[in-house]
């Protein structure tokens, strides 16, 4: 389960260990799911090979690398500090990860450099990861006061203060309306230009007070936190996850090798509608409706192993309070690539 305290509050000295404060979520029914193409390819005689998109801290790695010796796993993240602490939390289990720094969506790029053509299993856990949350200076979090920052790869230039800064009032209600599906959108970004004009939005502290003052007491009731919607729709836009996601489910399915899986966890549903829209379309004949005979290059490319979504159970809630709203759709690779028109 996540840490009690945020990161910030703790010293170098006392901090604990990455798989001490990190729970993966759904981490036993991932890993299952993904078993078969692994032990598939051990059955077939060669070195499995995997992707996790989201390295994070690690957690899922490291329990693939646990269970199966000889599996490789192929670790992106655009984090440079979850790179670190993930190869810290594998320990020796890191010398089988080829950690690349980069976007979900660079799976060519990675594979390239890990010297591999086709993969067997492959996992995107997305959205923001529980350190990032956790760390106050990351200033992702609603719930205290930091630098309005919000990139998860801190090496960009583009910070949530410099878009709060920049953007127009029609293009803050266009984002904050379509990636925070928030009802506000309207007032909130005049709001914010309004406040921007009597001084720059540099502070989460800053920006709550800003939308607090035009969102209806009465919204928090079933809404939540009044700047939760918005906070999301900023974090999206800075770090392009649906864009950068609309462009990784088909590169991770043409990587893929038959008979391998990927697993795609999301956490609301801007994310899993591109997820189902994928994997829907790749799970499709794409032969004309009542096609006397549908050719091989029609046939679905892949094939659902979940009906909908899969939920965590209570278990698996009680151990990270996080995974509540995680939904699993899971697919596996049943012939060649062909992309889907």
């Amino acid at each position: 389960m996540d840490a009690d305290a945020p990161l910030s509050d703790r010293s170098a000295d006392s901090a604990p260990r990455p798989e001490d404060r990190h729970v993966p979520v759904m981490r036993d029914r991932v890993v299952d799911l993904l078993a078969p193409a692994v032990q598939a390819a051990v059955g077939a005689g060669r070195v499995p090979v995997a992707i996790d998109g989201t390295l994070g801290m690690g957690g899922h790695t490291q329990a693939l690398l646990r269970r199966f010796p000889t599996l490789r796993v192929i670790g992106i993240d655009r984090d440079p500090h979850a790179l670190r602490m993930a190869q810290e939390r594998l320990g020796e289990l890191a010398e089988r990860l080829v950690p690349h720094h980069g976007t979900y969506d660079e799976v060519p790029e990675a594979m390239d450099a890990a010297g591999v053509r086709r993969v067997d299993a492959a996992l995107y856990d997305l959205g923001v990861s529980s350190y990032q949350l956790d760390d106050r200076e990351r200033g992702f979090a609603y719930s205290y006061d930091a630098p309005l920052d919000m990139r998860m790869d801190t090496t960009a230039e583009r910070s949530a203060a410099t878009l709060v800064a920049d953007l127009d009032e029609d293009e803050l209600r266009r984002i904050i309306r379509r990636d925070g599906e928030e009802r506000f959108a309207g007032p909130i970004a005049a709001a914010i230009v309004r406040a921007r004009d009597e001084a720059p939005i540099e502070t989460t502290g800053r920006l709550v007070d800003v939308i607090r003052d035009v969102v209806p007491v009465s919204a928090g009731a079933k809404g939540g936190h009044p700047a939760k919607r918005t906070f999301q729709a900023l974090r999206i836009a800075v770090n392009e996850e649906l864009d950068i996601l609309d462009a990784a489910v088909p590169a991770v399915l043409d990587a893929l090798a038959v008979g391998g899986r990927l697993v795609v966890m999301s956490y609301h549903s801007l994310e899993d509608r591109i997820a189902k829209r994928h994997l829907s379309a790749w799970a499709t004949s794409t032969a004309p409706p009542g096609f006397p005979v549908v050719l091989e290059e029609h046939e679905p490319v892949v094939r659902m192993l979940t009906r909908g979504t899969e939920k965590p159970t209570s278990r698996e809630i009680a151990e990270n309070r996080r995974a509540s709203s995680a939904k699993v759709r899971a697919v596996e690779k049943i012939r060649a690539t062909r992309t889907p028109q």
